[in-house]
């Protein structure tokens, strides 16, 4: 899936965490599992101007990362499962092909393969367990890198994720817990559900007051550290 073309017209919704206080000197690469994945992180970064690459699979993002032009890749945001590749595989291919470009990789699995824990080309790794409360690790990561420094989230360095409590939903939740994780925003959501856009967004903070999170990205990752959705 390439949403890249969709960038400059799409409905950004919430901001998730920020990054777009982050100053970075070049083109924005992402690549993530799923549609909703991909715009959760796109949308951290405010506006669209600077990500010129939004795709769900490893050969496409590689393509993307070539086409430098006079104006080169600086960062890459992916997840380490992708719809086709692997988001490690990923930046290891990426890194050795473009010295200059710096990569941060979200876990979903919350952990570091093996193989791959002292590799040199791993600069940042944030566990999706981590993007709790108000902490904010992928913003962590991204001003890690782009300072020279390597980044592990919380869970990573410790080998303890933090408590979790998962909350029972009632039917209506699960089902808008559902149109989030497959990347409807509340207007797209309202349609769906045949109700108005203010009733999709009441139904949306509830969830969120429910799941006791601060975003859909958080609402979506602790729904699946729950098994209450899947990407």
């Amino acid at each position: 899936m390439d949403l890249t073309p969709f960038l400059a017209t799409g409905d950004r919704g919430i901001q998730e965490e920020g990054l777009e206080s982050i100053e970075i000197p070049g083109r924005v690469a992402v690549a993530a599992k799923g549609r909703f994945l991909l715009r959760a992180l796109c949308r951290t970064f405010g506006g669209y101007s600077r990500i010129t690459c939004a795709v769900t699979d490893q050969v496409s993002c590689l393509d993307y990362l070539a086409q430098e032009e006079n104006d080169p890749y600086k960062l890459l945001v992916c997840t380490d499962h992708l719809e086709s590749g692997n988001g490690f595989d990923l930046v290891q291919r990426a890194r050795q092909d473009h010295p200059g470009l710096h990569a941060v990789i979200l876990a979903l699995g919350d952990a570091i393969p093996a193989e791959c824990i002292e590799a040199p080309w791993l600069e940042a790794v944030v566990a999706e367990a981590d993007f709790v409360d108000d902490q904010q690790p992928l913003q962590a990561a991204v001003m890690a890198v782009l300072g020279g420094h390597s980044y592990r989230s919380p869970s990573l360095r410790t080998g303890i994720l933090p408590y979790l409590s998962c909350p029972r939903l009632t039917p209506r939740e699960y089902e808008v817990l559902d149109l989030l994780a497959s990347g409807l925003s509340d207007r797209e959501i309202a349609k769906r559900l045949v109700v108005s856009d203010e009733t999709a967004h009441t139904y949306t903070k509830r969830l969120l007051q429910t799941l006791n999170v601060h975003n859909r990205l958080q609402a979506v990752l602790k729904g699946m550290r729950c098994g209450m959705v899947q990407i």
